[in-house]
């Protein structure tokens, strides 16, 4: 930890017997009309092997499908729980930084609402990060229905400077070094999830993790995949919610598009250096072309207007925002520019896998929200 420069005065008394009156973790599940996953979700994390050593913080993003009124009742007989009242839809970024403030634990972990953990999923993943030493970890993430690989995080970043992925889990791991963990399941030591700024509010949802895990390793911070700690996901459970447990389209929005087009872009402009600077353009040239071919398959204009040409025009607006944030960072920085190539450069284009999936499961259908 000193490495980053957060330590705080320890050693006292008085801080060792507060210290050990804090739970070990802090979890934050961030609500937004999750009425047919938030059961499951808390039932698992009611059958930890670790349960009573860790608080659990609901978070409401003003959901309107009742799920509000039923994440309350599930935090009144949950040991340790609490119910948030985020009052309006911040995102997640915002949505998450507000329980985080309140937190108590030692770690925090952002767990989806969509999620479930099997029993010494919390157990080893806490047991594995701190044995590592990282700052920020994950579980092994599979879908939700059954045991088929879905994610260990983001690996690197790819020629285009999007965050590219494990197409499969590596055998025989205890645990693999990432750029940063899943946002469905980000375990991060809550002191250096404070002094790193927290999500940044203005990405609002996507490409997040991404961000923070960028802004960790760029300050001498580390973080690892456990392979044997392991969770179920259903993923883009509310913009794609066709076939309940499975998956059984590629479903998307233009808002969806926006955001993940313009914070990608964000990302790679706020953390600086010359290489992602390069990334960065060649990024724009995809998200031109992607857009035109969007716009073509579509018959839309609208999709290609405000998917992907009004994020670019977005990233551009917000140019003091990132300006301002890559000076933040710099001030922070303890690792050298090369160093982020070699560990995390992958040649592979991830564009190449949603390629893959589109050929399984057919073109994407885009929303028009």
């Amino acid at each position: 930890m000193r490495r980053l420069g957060f330590d705080g005065a320890r050693g006292s008394d008085s801080v060792m017997a507060l210290n050990a009156r804090k739970p070990r973790l802090s979890i934050i599940v961030l609500n937004y009309n999750g009425a047919r996953w938030l059961d499951r979700c808390v039932d698992s994390l009611r059958g930890q092997t670790v349960l009573g050593q860790f608080e659990l913080l609901m978070a409401d993003n003003r959901s309107t499908d009742g799920s509000d009124l039923q994440a309350r009742k599930l935090m009144e007989d949950f040991p340790g729980g609490r119910f948030i009242d985020n009052g309006a839809n911040l995102g997640f970024c915002e949505g998450n930084n507000r329980p985080a403030a309140t937190a108590e634990g030692d770690w925090l972990l952002f767990l989806n609402n969509d999620t479930w953990l099997e029993p010494d999923c919390l157990e080893k993943l806490l047991d594995g990060a701190e044995a590592s030493g990282a700052e920020a970890a994950m579980p092994l993430v599979m879908n939700y229905a059954d045991e088929s690989f879905q994610s260990l995080g983001i690996r690197g970043l790819d020629p285009f400077g999007w965050g590219s992925h494990f197409s499969c889990l590596p055998p025989g791991k205890d645990s693999l070094e990432i750029l940063a963990p899943n946002g469905c399941a980000f375990l991060i030591r809550a002191e250096v999830f404070r002094a790193l700024g927290g999500f940044d509010p203005v990405f609002f949802m996507y490409a997040d993790e991404l961000d923070l895990g960028l802004r960790l390793w760029i300050s001498g911070g580390r973080a690892v995949a456990i392979p044997g700690a392991r969770l179920h996901h259903r993923s883009a459970a509310n913009v794609n919610p066709a076939g309940d447990g499975n998956l059984q389209e590629i479903r998307t929005s233009i808002s969806t598009r926006f955001y993940s087009n313009r914070n990608s872009l964000l990302a790679l402009l706020k953390s600086g250096g010359g290489w992602r600077s390069c990334l960065a353009l060649l990024q724009v040239g995809l998200i031109f072309a992607e857009g035109a071919v969007a716009g073509l398959l579509s018959r839309s204009w609208s999709v290609c207007r405000r998917g992907y040409l009004a994020a670019l025009a977005d990233a551009w607006r917000l140019r003091a925002h990132w300006l301002a944030e890559r000076r933040r960072i710099r001030s922070n920085q303890r690792r050298g520019e090369f160093e982020l190539l070699r560990r995390f450069f992958t040649p592979r284009p991830q564009r190449w896998d949603e390629l893959r999936r589109i050929r399984k499961m057919g073109l994407p259908k885009i929303s028009p929200r």
